[in-house]
């Protein structure tokens, strides 16, 4: 039971180290953009969906694994480089 008890203490104490310093590397580079394509997903009384895409818009994400700051982490914005928005 004793060892059980200094392996969750010790993986809560990596974790915990792993988050802050994420959150340094965040809070010291600069914010990165991304360019998304945004676009209207307008569902018709057919069944079918209508697709309206909008202008580009360009996105600022953080260079960490974790989101930080509200914002998102610029590799998981690379993976979805367009927005779908559902009416």
């Amino acid at each position: 039971m004793r060892l059980v008890k200094r392996i969750l203490l010790t993986l809560a104490l990596a974790l915990a180290a792993f988050y802050a310093a994420d959150y340094l590397v965040a809070r010291k580079q600069p914010l990165g953009s991304v360019n998304v394509q945004p676009y209207y997903a307008i569902p018709q009384k057919d069944g079918k969906t209508e697709f309206m895409m909008l202008d580009p818009e360009v996105d600022s994400c953080v260079s960490s694994v974790l989101p930080h700051l509200g914002l998102p982490p610029c590799w998981y914005l690379n993976r979805r480089k367009q927005k779908r928005i559902d009416m």
